[in-house]
């Protein structure tokens, strides 16, 4: 089982951190040991003085697929969740900087927060759903999936022209704006609509 994450997937996003529109999906890779395993809180790295949260849709992948046309790409899909892609952003930034892989900043032990899934079916357009993150009861980010440069059909034909996609493989679609620092005893609420997916506390 694989994560498979796309980057600046939101304007919004793109423009606060100052980075180009890209003409492609970003694509990256995190591993399964980076999936914070349940009931488990967030620990913030040694490495990293500038933790940030990414509140973003997932997708589960239901059948093995490879070269997947947008038209079909629906089928591979029944469940949708929502989670977090953490980030060390100082690690990250020195990593852009010297034009290195960002793994380490991403794919770290408990990078990966994975909240309840629903059904496709509970939802008439997935290309509508709103979705948002709470940290101590304060609305932080707050999304919807018709913003994304990319729709998830989208991201699905074009991951699987590069890795084939297997079952209980997991797309994170991108963040929107708002994302920032966490520290320690900050509590983070995720939601999709007004159904809480995933509580967490940060140590």
């Amino acid at each position: 089982m694989k994560l498979i994450c796309i980057g600046r997937n939101y304007t919004d996003h793109i423009k606060e951190l100052e980075n180009d529109k890209p003409t492609d999906p970003v694509v990256f890779l995190k591993p399964d040991t980076s999936i914070l395993l349940k009931k488990q809180p967030f620990f913030i790295p040694d490495f990293s003085d500038d933790v940030h949260h990414e509140v973003e849709i997932l997708v589960k992948i239901n059948k093995v697929g490879k070269h997947i046309a947008k038209k079909f790409a629906h089928k591979y899909y029944d469940q949708l969740g929502l989670g977090i892609d953490f980030t060390a952003r100082d690690l990250q930034a020195q990593l852009k900087a010297k034009g290195l892989p960002w793994e380490k900043a991403k794919a770290f032990d408990g990078a990966a927060v994975i909240g309840e899934w629903l059904s496709k079916t509970n939802f008439e357009d997935v290309n509508n759903i709103n979705f948002s993150l709470k940290k101590n009861e304060e609305l932080v980010q707050s999304g919807n999936t018709s913003l994304m440069l990319w729709k998830i059909d989208e991201i699905i034909e074009y991951v699987s022209k590069y890795f084939t996609l297997k079952i209980g493989d997991i797309i994170f679609t991108g963040t929107p704006a708002g994302v920032g620092k966490v520290i320690t005893n900050d509590k983070l609420k995720g939601f999709i609509e007004d159904k809480q997916l995933f509580s967490i506390t940060v140590k």
